[in-house]
């Protein structure tokens, strides 16, 4: 256990936080639904079908889609623009996929390299490029799913209401769906940019997100 904690202790402390967040966000989720159904003189419901409703599954996967858009975003743009002075840029003269000899495939493999580092042609690209493809399709499948669910709740409203249903290619329209997605979108954008900028004049000594403390402002790509 303790080699366990001292060799993974940063991914155990933030499975441990997203799962008391999920819990936290699952239980205030099911009151407040059943507050809104009780001042609608609705019947209230179980955690349990909470947990299996559309209202849940949106909140949740509205939020993981725009963070995994997030991710695949700064990967792969900070692959072709930099930003002079932040240790979440490479250095500048960097920009671009790099020299096979620079990232270590193909026969610049060392004898630690993975192995499909040392292969040739699809293998190589797709492990090449393995990072941002299971970042976008997590975050595909995850907005796909916000808005299979979004659909569902949405129309549970219209109903609610004595409105019509949409289609699912009519809730693609609607200026609810697309409000709440650039509501995580834009919130994400600012983040990322901000540390980016930030990190520039700033310092956390001892992180790698930070540039060492007495580094200089214009020092571009290094970390503490």
């Amino acid at each position: 256990m303790r080699r366990l904690w001292r060799e993974h202790s940063l991914s155990i402390v933030f499975l441990a936080l997203f799962l008391a967040a999920l819990v936290g966000q699952a239980y205030a989720g099911w009151h407040d639904f059943n507050q809104e159904a009780i001042s609608h003189h609705q019947d209230t419901i179980s955690l349990g079908r909470y947990l299996l409703s559309s209202a849940f599954g949106n909140a949740v996967m509205e939020n993981w889609q725009s963070e995994y858009l997030q991710f695949t975003l700064f990967i792969l743009l900070t692959v072709w623009f930099v930003q002079k002075g932040s240790p979440e840029s490479k250095q500048l003269g960097k920009q671009g996929r790099e020299t096979d000899r620079e990232q270590l495939v193909g026969e610049h493999a060392s004898p630690e390299s993975p192995a499909w580092a040392r292969a040739r042609g699809l293998r190589l690209w797709i492990y090449s490029n393995s990072l941002v493809l299971v970042m976008a399709t997590i975050w595909l499948s995850s907005w796909f799913a916000q808005s299979v669910t979004g659909w569902s709740d949405y129309n549970s409203e219209q109903l609610a209401h004595g409105e019509h249903a949409h289609t699912y290619w009519q809730f693609l329209g609607t200026a609810h769906f697309w409000e709440g997605t650039l509501q995580n979108w834009q919130s994400e954008f600012l983040a990322v940019g901000s540390m980016a900028v930030l990190a520039i004049y700033l310092r956390q000594r001892g992180s790698p997100e930070s540039k060492p403390v007495g580094a200089a402002h214009s020092a571009t790509g290094t970390e503490g």
